[in-house]
């Protein structure tokens, strides 16, 4: 199984909790009341949604296509007082 890193914005709702959207996965929308529930729907939605590209023989968005072997970009969140 390969990883595909996609892409995520998220925004706060304050009360309702977080609303997860993606730039390069056009169709992922998540929501939920805490950031790591919210991030939880998001990688599934996303998973479900590439499989539905996959399925389908349609072609992965640009943004999630491999750039090739070498050196990897990553993002991960770093939280500061």
């Amino acid at each position: 199984m390969r990883e595909i890193l996609v892409d995520l914005s998220i925004k706060t709702l304050g009360e309702q909790g977080y609303l997860a959207t993606s730039p390069s996965l056009p169709g992922l929308v998540a929501q939920g009341r805490t950031l790591a529930e919210t991030l939880e729907i998001a990688q599934d939605v996303a998973r479900k949604l590439i499989e539905s590209y996959q399925e389908h023989g349609d072609p992965l968005p640009a943004a999630l296509k491999p750039k090739g072997r070498g050196r990897e970009r990553f993002r991960i969140p770093v939280g500061v007082a």
